[in-house]
């Protein structure tokens, strides 16, 4: 099993969105290193740090997990999404998304300020400045952001 932190700005989607949908299709990805990745890497069972990005402050939010293989994006061939790619195609596709399910919110918000002067983060993708919106995490790096957020509201206790 691997780990990985996506992002998404939370007035488009938040974590708390996610708990409201409990699944969705993480679509809209338009970086070819980050579709790599889910297309190549993420398997189920995988888990992700749920980032929200421009956000105030920006930081991770909650845990979310992989129950899908990528697949194909819809949207790249819908001419009428902003999404849409004229050079794909449904037999030579561009673009890759998978499925993800809510897992648990934070109860505090681990913000980037706390990651970054958090010593056994210092090595993370994240803190690097990358600028990647899916990116890999080690285990380690896992375990110590959901140890510093605390207490979270599990799936599995919301009506």
């Amino acid at each position: 099993m691997a780990a990985w932190l996506m992002k998404s700005e939370p007035e488009v989607f938040s974590i708390d969105d996610l708990a409201k949908a409990k699944t969705t299709f993480w679509d809209g990805v338009r970086n070819y290193q980050a579709r790599n990745l889910m297309r190549d890497d993420m398997k189920p069972g995988d888990l992700v740090l749920f980032y929200h990005s421009n956000a105030k402050p920006p930081g991770v939010a909650g845990v979310a997990e992989v129950i899908k293989a990528a697949r194909p994006d819809p949207s790249q061939f819908d001419a009428t999404s902003e999404k849409f790619d004229p050079g794909a195609t449904p037999a030579e596709p561009r673009w890759f998304g998978v499925d993800i399910k809510f897992r648990s919110k934070f109860a505090t918000p681990v913000s980037l300020d706390t990651i970054k002067a958090t010593p056994a983060l210092a090595n993370m993708v994240l803190v690097k400045r990358s600028r990647l919106s899916v990116q890999p995490v080690t285990d380690a790096e896992f375990k110590a952001i959901e140890k510093l957020g605390g207490s979270a509201k599990r799936a599995s206790t919301l009506k």
